[in-house]
């Protein structure tokens, strides 16, 4: 494995040349050499991969416990945790699930609440952390492509940073995520067009003024964020030592930080085997999934509701279908009902509200349980990565708002009675 040179904490590898990239005094995105070719119509190559000196790591760091004392920062490409944002990012909760529809569960399941980050979002992670280091790096604009969560993700940490934020969405983005922007004070831009096309705009305008850009796989730092819910889970789950993880994809940035969080964990002889991640993909935008196992990489228009993984050029495909080839992961791909149905069971079930996107990762576990492949207490856990509260047009049309009442009578009457179930 190539390793940063000595006197670096950590160093790039392009996952498609291989070459290795030490200097890291500059921003770089992708690999310059292999970035030449790419097309607005196939998944970026040269994306890179942030590697740190893990025989030295392992010569000083005794236990995970070591890691966590310092909140991970060695395994972070900054240089101090004080440059971290003051909001409270990650150390969102596990809670344990026993019973859905009032049968108890044959199996141990986890939900993994990121909704609970200060955006409301798994986003918060990946912003954090380009935002900690644009200010190591003197950098004051971060301008970032998305269509809500990303947006008002990095709004809402440069706000607490005091940093400028400038966020193109496609024009029809859910208008809570486009008013939550706004209130964060960020510059929006609305694009007429597609996700994908305000990616490649963000990305000309960071170019001409020479400002950060946050986009998910473009940046390599924001893997490195959204890695740490993989020491999170780790965290709270050890000892046990084989379990499965349900995550949302769209692009596959969630997928491949999760895969690289453990995976750092493996290189410093902290864990011996990975985790079997399942991603899970709406069967209207399935561009990643599908195309993993084909020669050639095909487009399909992404049409879901699940709109925070709407995705038609999945920009970190090469880098995840490496990780799902190497560790043998799994894949499959959920209806849209399958997905509002699996929002309200989660809801009514757990007290925890999710957007489509987040629900879509429930959806992948309840066809999992139907199926009969979550063998007998077995370890499974969901990554929620958004609230219900960012995008609450898909449920409403599937809830029924009751009338007003008389306020001189007794609304309780024996069916309201029978719904009743504790």
């Amino acid at each position: 494995m190539e390793i940063p040179s000595k006197e670096k904490k950590f160093c790039y590898i392009c996952i498609t040349c291989g070459n290795k990239y030490d200097d890291i005094s500059d921003v770089i995105y992708l690999c310059p050499e292999c970035s030449v070719e790419n097309t607005a119509k196939t998944p970026p190559a040269g994306v890179l991969k942030t590697v740190y000196n893990y025989p030295e790591l392992r010569r000083r760091i005794n236990s995970f416990d070591d890691l966590k004392a310092n909140d991970y920062l060695e395994l972070l490409p900054i240089k101090s945790t004080a440059s971290l944002p003051p909001l409270r990012t990650g150390k969102t909760p596990l809670y344990k699930i026993d019973h859905l529809d009032g049968r108890k569960l044959p199996f141990h399941l986890y939900i993994k609440d990121d909704g609970q980050n200060p955006t409301f979002s798994y986003k918060d992670r990946a912003s954090a952390l380009v935002s900690a280091f644009a200010k190591e790096m003197g950098i004051k604009t971060i301008v970032t492509a998305s269509t809500g969560n990303a947006g008002s993700s990095i709004a809402g940490i440069c706000a607490s940073q005091h940093q400028n934020a400038i966020v193109l969405v496609p024009e029809r983005s859910p208008r809570a995520k486009l008013c939550q922007i706004l209130m964060y004070g960020a510059q929006l831009l609305p694009v007429k067009g597609t996700y994908d096309q305000a990616f490649d705009l963000s990305i000309r305008i960071s170019e001409t003024h020479r400002w950060y850009n946050r986009n998910t796989a473009y940046n390599p730092v924001t893997i490195e964020g959204k890695k740490t819910a993989s020491f999170e889970i780790y965290d709270k789950i050890r000892p046990v030592k084989s379990y499965r993880i349900f995550v949302p994809t769209g692009d596959g940035v969630i997928l491949s930080g999760v895969y690289k969080g453990f995976e750092d964990l493996l290189n410093l002889g902290i864990i011996d085997q990975m985790p079997q991640l399942v991603a899970v993909q709406s069967e209207g935008s399935d561009n990643l999934t599908r195309n993993i196992d084909s020669p050639t990489f095909s487009i399909r228009k992404s049409l879901t509701i699940a709109d925070s993984i709407a995705v038609d050029v999945p920009r970190n495909f090469y880098y995840a279908k490496q990780m799902i080839n190497k560790y043998s992961g799994e894949y499959i791909t959920v209806s849209d009902q399958e997905i509002i149905s699996a929002s309200l069971i989660l809801a009514r079930n757990t007290g925890v509200f999710s957007e489509p996107a987040a629900a879509a990762a429930f959806a992948g576990m309840l066809r999992y349980y139907r199926e009969d492949r979550l063998k007998y207490a077995s370890h499974n856990i969901v990554l929620l990565t958004g609230s219900g509260l960012k995008d609450t047009g898909p449920v409403e049309r599937k809830l029924e708002i009751p009338s007003g009442l008389e306020p001189d009578v007794d609304p309780i009457d024996s069916n309201m009675k029978n719904s009743l179930r504790y």
